[in-house]
Parts: structure tokens; C-alpha cells; sequence
């Protein structure tokens, strides 16, 4: 739901109102339905609006309240909104609107910056204190909203996008040597505050900063559950966990069922969206409308889950579309979709999320989506491994890392090589860190708070809001993640990993598609690249632009060259892509 900008002069000087214009701009595919600017002296705010709760003008942004003296631009939902404006009320305050930004506005009065931790939703904000001067920056607990920024001794600038951002100028859009090195090695996860711009940064989830008139900042992080069970879980049966699980997603998933308009889900067809469904249908939803892609096959390798979808669609009699791509199309819109990243993002799920955003679009503006619940609850083959013997750092590792330190020195140009060791020394210092029970636990946690940010939840969102399309992750409802990290390791890696989560879908939903292969957004070209994928890549590889630069290795690209399909990293993605998607993104945004 919509994208915010703004700019924030310290000590003294007026904010630039065509730099808050150009970066609003910039995200209006973000929040196509209506937009607003607005500006006092030293503080300016810009929002553009994607109306899903309140369609009236009372909830436009930005949204100034002259009786508190508060200024907010907001993106995201407050799913609990109406109870905590009925205790707002009751505390005295008046509303003159009926959505939840107001109620944002209200709780930060009533109860300043603790006032997130009584959010249930995903949201990033801004608001500008006019008697203090102070600005403040929040973040939901998981990232789901996106909050970036570029800072300079006398000014602040931030925005939903890191193009916004680039869009507005003045800052250095040189490569950030740290976050290529993260690219390259952890999947093209690059954590907060890094961006691959050096003068673009990102606020960390689950945490408000409050800047102060001269600059001076101090963050607040609200939320860092601990993983493993806590007082009065030592004696809970199997069962008892089943229950509390079953009982917090039936929560989550009609929490985010709130809003003024019709509400779809993206049905891939395997277990997380499936349970999705079927908790819905449970809930009493009719003629719900779902929605899944497939793609040509390449290499024997299927291109589509559709008999799985399909299969879920029928016994629930949903309003089912599905959107076959061949490959023809899918090499015309992949520059759109790379368009649409605000940072390089290797997964191939990217494609698949932006042309299935465009067709869902067509049709509603808000749906709910599986994604987080590997990381939560350890669907993927490295957790397993985490409960056997060995150092746990190495063995996360070996099984996400594209390259070690060595080979990244290897691959990259000389020029951007610095030892290589920053990636595992950042996983080694967040494993070292108190409150995980145990290596499975340490896994989980950098996963859900870290890699999940960063990847599945950046490229969802990237990918819907292009569209002008609202994506919902119940399975990061904070609730159920509070709950599934106290949930003892073992019963999350029954069954070849989400067991428990497993055992649950199992009494709401059919078995076939719980009792099958991990499935995901399969896009084989993009795997297997040869053709006109494979001319698209090594002509961005060999430009002029490129060549300067000098990212990587001449001797490691003509060896993907010679063999583009027979380097696959670890997560089964080709290596050729990897080198070639940060040098399309690089070009398409004209940065680096």
C-alpha cells in the first residue's frame, strides 16, 4: 500500500519540494490512485496512495492533525486498527477520518515510540513532531514495508525505493564494496543499513529512529524474540503445540482479511498458500479469487505447479486464473521486472511475482501470500543439517553461500576484492548472539530477520507494488512468529522440515499437496541460460559500462560463457545469471 518520500533539512534551510516531487514520481506505480505533497519550512513530506482501507479524501496523505501538531506519510496496514482507535477514544481523542493512518497519528500522541509495539500489521513511516522538530522513522517488525534513506551532515532524504532515492540526485551511487561482497556470497542478501549504493541506506525492521532538529539520531529496535521454549513450554505435548498453531494461523490469516475492498490469494499450489485457502474457506469465504503463473519448460526441468493449484482451486471452488508465460514473453518483460527492483534481487521468483502482479492487478488490490513460512517454521534443506554434528556457521554456509571467500576473490576483479570474509563473519557474529536455543534455533533467527528482510519479502513487495497491488504475509503475522519460534526445533524439522506446520495443514487442507516435492516459482530459462537469454547477459557483461567497471573476473566470465549451464550454485541458481542481473539492475537505474 503506497510509497512515501520526504526530506528533512537539519539546523536550518527549507526542504526541497521538487526533490520530494521527483522521488514521488519516481514510486507512483506504488500508489496510483492518488498522491499529495506537503511542505513546512525545513520538513517535507510526499505520499502516493493505493486506497484499500478508507477509500474517502479524510485518509489521504500526507496526513497533517493541526490539534496534535503532527505531520505522517505511512505506507502499510495496521491490521488492529480498529480496536486500538476505540481505546484512543476512549483516552480522549477525537477522529476525523476512518482508516488507520490516523490511528497511527493518535497512538504515537498517546503513546510515543512504544506505540509499535501495539501494531499488529507491516507499516514504515514518517511523522514530524512541529513543536519538537523532531522527525521520526519506523519500520515494521519483519521489513515488509520498505524504508530507505541517504543522509548528508545537514540533510535527510527517504523514500519506499532505493530508485526514488537515486531519483532525487545529489548523493554517490558508487558500488558499495561491502554490499557486492554480500551480493556475491549470501544469495544476493545484502543486510541493513547496506545497500550496493554507497549513498543509499536502509533502516533496519523492527526498529523507530528519532532524529532530533540537528541531526542527531538514536534508534529504538522494539522487537527481538527469542528462539527456543520459554517458561511453561517445557511440558506441552505435540498436540498442545498443533493446537496454538492451528488457533494463531486461523488469527493471522483473517487479521488480513481487514479492508474496504475485495481480498485475493496468490495459490502457487504448494502447502503455505494451500493452508492460506483453505483456512479462508473455512472462515466462510465464497468466490474467492486465486491466482497462479507457469513458465515454459527448458532442460526437461517443468516450468508450472498447476496440477497442484488447480487441484486446490477445484475443492474449494475458488475464482481460479492462471497465467501461462512463454518464453517469447518472458524475455520482453524482464527488463520491466529488473526495472522494478530496488535492489538486485537474483531470485528467479522476481519474474514469476511481477508478471503474476500484473494479471492479479487487473482484477483486485489486495491478496494474501505463503511466503516466510520456510523461515519460520524450517522448510529448507540447510535446517536439517543444522541439528547434526560440526560447526554450525560452516554448515549454514555450505549450504546457502554461492561462494566462499576464496572463490569470491577468485571471481571478482581485482579492484573489489578486499579478503572476502565479510559475509561469514557477519553470520558468525549474529549465531554468536544470546537467545537461540540451539543451531537449528540461530538458523531460523538469521533467516527470518535477516535473509527473509532481504530477499523473499523485498522481492514481494518489489514485485505486487509495481502493480499497484497489496500483498499480505500472514505468516509473518508477529503473533504466530513469537509462537513458532518458541515451538521446540525438532517438531519444525519432522517430516523433511515444516512438520508441525505440515501436521496442522493436514486438517484443514487435501494431502496432496502437502505430501509432494518443496515446490517454488520455477523459471528454468532463467536457470538454463542460452539463447536470447544467454545474448542478453553477455551483451550487458561485455558493454562498455560493464567493462569499466571491472566487477568481475575476465577469466570467470568467459568460463560462464563457454558454460552457462554448468555452474549452478548451491540453491540451484546459475551462477551467470547472478553476475549478469547486478550488471542489468546497475543499467537500467544508471547507478554504479
Amino acid at each position: 500500500m503506497c510509497g512515501i518520500a520526504g526530506e528533512v533539512r537539519f539546523r536550518s534551510g527549507i526542504a526541497d519540494a521538487a526533490a520530494v516531487a521527483t522521488m514521488m514520481r519516481s514510486q507512483s506505480r506504488r500508489g496510483p490512485d492518488s498522491c499529495g505533497q506537503l511542505m513546512r519550512g525545513r520538513v517535507g513530506l510526499g505520499h502516493q496512495r493505493l486506497k484499500i482501507i478508507d477509500l474517502s479524501q479524510r485518509s489521504a496523505q500526507p496526513m497533517a492533525d493541526p490539534e496534535l501538531g503532527l505531520d505522517l506519510v505511512f505506507n502499510g496496514c495496521i491490521y488492529n486498527y480498529q480496536p486500538l482507535r476505540e481505546e484512543l477514544q476512549g483516552l480522549g481523542y477525537r477522529f476525523f477520518s476512518g482508516g488507520d493512518t490516523e490511528v497511527i497519528l493518535k497512538a504515537w500522541h498517546a503513546w510515543g515510540r512504544d506505540c509499535v509495539r501495539r501494531f499488529k500489521g507491516m507499516f514504515a513511516f514518517a511523522i514530524h513532531e512541529r513543536d519538537s522538530g523532531r522527525v521520526i522513522l519506523a519500520r515494521d517488525r519483519f521489513g515488509i514495508k520498505p524504508l530507505y534513506y541517504s543522509a548528508k551532515p545537514d540533510r535527510l532524504r527517504f523514500a519506499s525505493t532505493l530508485p526514488g532515492i537515486v531519483a532525487a540526485g545529489d548523493l554517490d551511487t558508487g558500488i558499495d564494496r561491502d554490499a557486492l561482497h554480500f551480493y556475491m556470497s549470501w544469495h544476493a542478501v545484502v543486510p541493513p543499513p547496506f545497500t550496493i549504493l554507497k549513498g543509499v541506506r536502509k533502516l533496519p525492521p523492527a526498529t523507530v529512529r528519532i532524529y532530533d532538529e540537528d541531526g542527531a539520531f538514536e534508534d529504538h529496535l522494539y522487537w527481538d524474540p527469542p528462539f527456543g521454549p520459554q517458561d511453561g513450554d517445557a511440558g506441552r505435548s505435540d498436540a498442545e503445540w498443533r493446537e496454538m498453531l492451528l488457533d494463531s494461523l486461523r488469527t493471522a490469516v483473517e487479521r488480513r482479511m481487514v479492508a474496504d475492498v475485495p481480498v485475493g490469494v496468490l495459490l502457487s499450489g504448494g502447502v503455505d498458500s494451500s493452508l492460506i485457502v483453505g483456512l479462508l474457506a473455512e472462515m466462510g469465504q465464497h468466490g474467492l479469487s486465486t491466482f497462479s503463473i507457469g513458465f515454459e519448460e527448458a532442460h526437461g526441468e517443468k516450468g508450472d505447479e498447476f496440477v497442484y493449484s488447480d487441484l486446490i482451486a477445484g475443492h474449494y471452488g475458488t475464482n481460479h486464473h492462471k497465467l501461462f508465460v512463454p518464453s517469447e514473453d518472458l524475455l520482453r518483460e524482464l527488463p520491466g521486472a529488473i526495472e522494478a527492483m530496488a535492489e538486485p534481487m537474483v531470485s528467479y521468483d522476481n519474474i514469476g511475482f511481477y508478471l503474476l502482479s500484473r494479471e492479479v492487478a487487473k482484477h483486485i488490490k489486495v491478496v494474501q501470500s505463503g511466503q516466510g513460512a520456510d523461515e519460520v517454521f524450517a522448510g529448507y534443506h540447510w535446517y536439517p543439517p543444522m541439528a547434526g554434528p560440526g560447526d554450525p556457521v560452516d554448515t549454514y554456509a555450505h549450504a546457502f553461500f554461492d561462494r566462499d571467500a576464496a572463490t569470491l576473490n577468485r571471481h571478482l576483479g581485482a579492484e573489489w576484492r578486499n579478503g572476502g570474509s565479510g559475509p561469514l563473519d557477519y553470520v558468525r557474529g549474529h549465531f554468536a548472539r544470546a537467545g537461540a536455543a540451539d543451531p537449528v534455533a540461530k538458523a531460523l533467527r538469521i533467516d527470518s530477520h535477516v535473509m527473509l528482510v532481504d530477499d523473499p519479502v523485498k522481492r514481494v513487495d518489489n514485485m505486487t507494488m509495481a502493480w499497484g497491488l497489496e500483498a499480505r504475509v500472514p505468516f509473518l503475522d508477529h503473533d504466530l512468529a513469537e509462537l513458532a519460534a518458541r515451538i521446540p526445533s525438532s517438531l519444525k524439522l519432522a517430516g523433511g522440515g515444516k512438520g508441525i506446520l505440515k501436521d496442522v495443514a493436514r486438517q484443514v487442507i487435501p494431502s496432496e499437496v502437502i505430501d509432494r516435492p518443496k515446490g517454488y516459482f520455477p523459471v528454468p530459462a532463467l536457470k538454463y541460460i542460452d539463447g536470447p537469454y544467454l545474448d542478453l547477459v553477455r551483451d550487458a557483461l561485455s558493454s562498455a559500462p560493464a567493462r569499466e567497471r571491472g566487477l568481475f573476473s575476465r577469466d570467470y566470465l568467459d568460463m560462464l560463457f563457454a558454460d552457462p549451464t554448468g555452474h549452478i550454485t548451491p540453491l540451484r541458481g546459475s551462477e551467470l545469471w547472478q553476475v549478469g542481473l547486478i550488471e542489468l539492475w546497475l543499467q537500467s537505474h544508471r547507478v554504479g
